[in-house]
């Protein structure tokens, strides 16, 4: 039996050709939208995703990535497109028939509240039931015989509950409905939820998986005919596919995936506890914390914690965040995740008491994505800061 290659080597390598003399040793991109094609009679494959036709087909550096990224997390197959939002788009809009129902995490991220409270709702009648996916039987208590999906982020964002996947995976075979998880938190490096029963992956590529903040992408991965079904009707008849100089800028931003990650996890658990020692700090969750809800699950589930946390201040008043901000130098105040440095974002506290997360984040909070920076000079930013409130 053939040894699995480790991910260090599949981040470098993974999806490469065979090597041939002459050839360059590194991918090349290719920015032709266009291929010839054979000029011999027969049927042109329009409407199949493949290379050499189209580049909405699939261009080589989006195929590239595809067999990277299925190899890294054990997929039969991936299909990438042009940002996060419209990998989940693809799943929802591609498996939820007119009608259907859906059970999805309370902690999601806003684009997908927004799918299940709006579009996706008053067009096509799908009724999504918000409940805390962290808490096992609340989800089973909403599953309906129309339930088709059941949709979780674990790690959630912006809150860091972890949703056992594969006790929600036998629930959601059951009753005849398929599982999907954002594990855009963990990074496939850290969390493989096909491994634990899940039908598909999915990731916003923008952040770890690129991880210098500069490309846009999303990606989906799972069972073959899922993912070919998927690429007809996203990729190709609805026009969401990736750009080849975004997918060859994350396929080379995942070459460092595994040292970045290690180096995101050290310092987020040193912030996180010198956060959780500081009088002026209401609350931390971080998963590597022994007092996280979650905290022997996600030692189970994860290989490693990433680099996402959040915290309160005991003085929330806006006068106090603005003092804070100010004394920031290298810690920017901004969205995203997964850059390389690192980043902070507010969190309304009117929202956390809508959205039903638990009561230390109804004060508002602060969720932070922490860097490559070393951890004594983020630790001492955040000093400074606190010490201003």
């Amino acid at each position: 039996m053939k040894r699995a290659e480790c991910a260090q080597t599949v981040c470098i390598h993974g999806g490469e050709q065979p090597p041939i003399p002459g050839a360059p040793v590194r991918e090349a991109l290719v920015l032709s939208s266009m291929y010839y094609l054979p000029r011999e009679e027969g049927q042109v494959p329009w409407s199949e995703p493949q290379a050499g036709v189209y580049a909405r087909n699939g261009s080589d550096n989006q195929l590239l990535l595809e067999r990277r990224l299925a190899q890294l997390e054990g997929a039969e197959d991936a299909m990438v497109l042009a940002s996060g939002v419209a990998a989940l788009a693809a799943v929802f809009g591609t498996f939820l028939p007119m009608g259907s129902h859906v059970v999805c995490s309370t902690v999601c991220y806003a684009a997908v509240r927004k799918l299940f409270g709006g579009l996706l709702c008053s067009r096509y009648g799908i009724e999504a039931t918000l409940v805390d996916t962290t808490d096992v039987e609340q989800v089973e208590r909403a599953i309906r015989p129309e339930t088709k999906l059941i949709h979780i982020e674990t790690p959630g964002n912006p809150t860091t509950g972890i949703s056992d996947i594969a006790a929600l995976a036998r629930l959601a075979h059951e009753s005849g409905a398929l599982l999907s998880v954002d594990g855009t938190f963990a990074s496939p490096l850290y969390q493989r939820p096909l491994h634990w029963g899940a039908d598909f992956s999915i990731h916003s590529m923008t952040k770890y998986i690129n991880g210098h903040g500069d490309a846009m992408g999303g990606c989906v991965l799972g069972r073959r005919e899922h993912i070919a079904r998927l690429k007809r009707e996203a990729m190709i008849n609805q026009g969401g596919v990736i750009s080849p100089f975004n997918a060859w800028l994350i396929a080379r931003g995942m070459m460092t995936l595994p040292l970045r990650m290690r180096m995101h996890s050290e310092n987020a658990l040193a912030v996180a506890r010198f956060l959780q020692q500081h009088p002026k700090v209401s609350f931390v969750r971080y998963p590597g914390l022994e007092d996280h809800p979650q905290y022997q699950l996600a030692k189970k589930q994860m290989t490693g914690l990433a680099g996402m946390l959040c915290f309160g201040l005991c003085q929330a008043a806006p006068g106090a965040r603005a003092r804070f901000l100010r004394q920031l130098k290298h810690i920017a105040y901004a969205l995203s995740l997964g850059d390389t440095g690192s980043l902070l974002i507010w969190n309304e506290g009117e929202q956390a008491r809508q959205y039903g997360y638990p009561p230390e984040f109804h004060q508002g909070f602060f969720r932070m994505s922490v860097g490559l920076e070393a951890a004594e000079d983020l630790t001492a930013e955040l000093g400074r800061a606190l010490e201003a409130v």
